[in-house]
């Protein structure tokens, strides 16, 4: 029985298709409103997996960068090292709550937000953003994408 089990644990490897580690899609964030922009290096978070990670690990967050958890309704800085703004947005993309220089160890929420920008403290401020104004996502250039790949994603749901 034993060496059954250890055989079909090899067989289930053997069918199990190898991870393909592909480059990471970065996005760029413009306030169509303020014609400002809020991010260029924007990662998301649209699986389970890397929603619950968000910015857990990081060191530091730069001036530039950013993350879109989609979807989301609220967020926490437990065990983070450093303040972030977030702008809860709704599914047209337009803010419906903004949160700005958020300490460590805080919880947040907007139930009526379909996701949430994560940026640097201080960017909702320089970019000079207000609840209402409406977001835009772009493809990035930053650093440069050479995928050729144009696709902004999808706001999931």
């Amino acid at each position: 029985m034993e060496a059954f089990t250890r055989m079909r644990l090899k067989v289930r490897d053997w069918l199990r298709p190898a991870r393909v580690s592909l480059p990471e899609k970065r996005y760029r964030v413009v306030n169509l409103t303020r014609s400002t922009v809020l991010a260029e290096s924007l990662q998301v978070a649209d699986t389970g997996r890397t929603r619950r990670k968000g910015l857990l690990g990081r060191l530091s967050f730069s001036p530039g960068e950013g993350l879109w958890i989609i979807p989301c309704e609220s967020v926490h800085t437990f065990f983070m090292g450093f303040a972030i703004d977030l702008v809860y947005l709704d599914r047209q993309k337009r803010i419906k709550r903004l949160r700005t220089e958020v300490r460590p160890w805080r919880l947040s929420a907007c139930l009526s937000a379909h996701s949430v920008l994560e940026l640097p403290s201080g960017t909702v401020r320089i970019a000079r953003t207000e609840p209402g104004d409406v977001l835009e996502v772009l493809p990035s250039t930053w650093p440069a994408d050479d995928s050729g790949d144009m696709r902004v994603p999808s706001d999931r749901g």
